[in-house]
């Protein structure tokens, strides 16, 4: 039996689930950190533009029962999300003249 890594209509993107499906904000946060600019650029584009399908179709469910393949895409769009102020705006993934500040999430917001 085959898993499904994501929906139907957003299977060209599952080439991104591996590096950027990532359940948890530091998990993101640390992806974000440990890729170059142009990485971030070449997810960003490759995502951005199904954004707005991708939410259309979360929407049609209850967050806290979304589907294992449903989850994976709403991790994708949370990366988005993450990936969107560097690519954006700073131009590299780290927030400028930030130094060597961090802060760590100690738990994730209650859905």
């Amino acid at each position: 039996m085959t898993t499904t890594v994501l929906p139907e209509a957003f299977r060209d993107l599952e080439p991104y689930v591996g590096e950027w499906a990532k359940p948890t904000r530091q998990e993101r946060y640390d992806t974000r950190l440990a890729s170059t600019i142009e990485q971030l650029d070449a997810f960003y584009d490759a995502i951005a533009p199904h954004a707005e399908a991708a939410i259309d179709h979360l929407n049609t469910f209850e967050l806290n029962e979304l589907p294992e393949a449903e989850t994976r895409l709403l991790w994708l769009m949370y990366s988005l999300v993450m990936v969107s102020y560097p690519v954006n705006v700073f131009k590299q993934p780290r927030i400028p003249d930030s130094g060597a500040s961090f802060f760590d999430t100690v738990s994730e917001p209650a859905v």
